[in-house]
């Protein structure tokens, strides 16, 4: 297969050198020092354990160069949606499928939904539905990545942990083309699993980080310091269960409660978010993907959430004031 990989990141850089490993074309749309990098010399991943891997790629900044691909990845944080949306259409033949490995709550996530949410869009993520127009559902596969990563330099990918990644049709179900993606993952070396509805899976990892993110941007904390605090945790907690009550009127239940996930999260340890991350690299802030989408179903679905709402007011006036937020418009 020919596949074309949209961001080179950590997460991009991840599933690049999977596919690779597993005999597809890769090339990347890369700009600046990483794609020089790409181009002199080749994507490299440094293992868990210190192995070290290296894949020759093709790279470029023109998405019109590398042509119709079998599939494309997704693999940008939210705020560069748009302008992938704008430079897309070369990469896309009559059928290509589009892999999202992406945090938060995509544009399409509302494909196949039933009850109250039936033929809404999103706003908060897709104002005036451009991103649905260059990227129809029809193409998607959605992906959720369990996998930690960061990037060691210009095309260096650096892997902590995990390694698994859950596939499946935006539209839900099954198909041809979900089944050989899968195989052609796992045979590059990622645990591969097959959801029949991928919002579900989207919508749980989303519990977690929803919450933690944002809070770790607005006051510099890691992880256990956030959960150590018992007002934090408690107000992080009620996000949680309006969350939770949202995701039930979709059809979206989860039977755990934030006690639980909070536990989880404890074993990671200590660590920065990639959200804090972001605030300290002074790069924009994925705040609608992860929070202002919450917000936004909450109206549509009658859930009050007013936790939920102040953490979004609060993040997103932080992050603005900062130059790190543009708001897509009224919700």
């Amino acid at each position: 297969m020919q596949i074309a990989i949209y961001g080179a990141g950590a997460i991009g850089g991840w599933l690049g050198m999977a596919l690779a490993r597993a005999g597809a074309r890769v090339s990347f749309v890369a700009r600046g020092a990483t794609l020089d990098a790409l181009r002199t010399q080749g994507l490299r991943c440094i293992r868990p354990d210190g192995t070290r891997e290296h894949a020759a790629v093709v790279a470029h900044d023109d998405p019109a160069a590398l042509g119709p691909q079998d599939a494309v990845v997704l693999a940008v944080k939210a705020p560069a949606l748009p302008d992938v949306a704008a430079r897309i259409a070369p990469l896309l033949g009559p059928c290509t499928t589009v892999l999202t490995a992406m945090n938060g709550v995509p544009w399409w996530f509302l494909e196949g939904c039933t009850g109250p949410a039936h033929g809404r869009e999103l706003a908060a993520v897709d104002p005036g539905g451009v991103l649905a127009r260059a990227i129809p559902a029809s193409r998607v596969i959605g992906g959720v990545v369990h996998a930690s990563c960061s990037l060691a330099g210009p095309g260096i990918v650096r892997q902590h942990f995990g390694n698994r990644l859950i596939l499946g049709e935006a539209g839900g179900g099954t198909s041809p083309r979900l089944e050989a993606l899968s195989v052609l993952i796992a045979r590059g070396g990622i645990e591969v699993e097959r959801s029949a509805r991928i919002q579900q899976d989207i919508w749980f990892k989303l519990w977690g980080n929803m919450t933690i993110n944002p809070i770790s941007a607005l006051t510099g904390a890691t992880t256990d310091r956030i959960l150590d605090d018992d007002l934090v945790r408690a107000f992080v907690s009620d996000v949680m269960r309006e969350a939770k009550a949202v995701g039930e009127r979709l059809g979206l239940p989860i039977d755990q409660q934030p006690e639980d996930r909070h536990a989880v999260t404890r074993k990671l340890g200590a660590f920065k978010t990639s959200m804090l991350q972001d605030v300290e690299a002074g790069k924009p802030l994925e705040i609608d993907a992860l929070i202002g989408a919450v917000h936004e179903l909450a109206r549509i679905t009658g859930v009050p959430s007013p936790h939920t709402d102040a953490l979004l007011g609060l993040v997103r006036l932080f992050a603005s004031i900062r130059h790190l937020y543009h708001a897509p418009g009224p919700t």
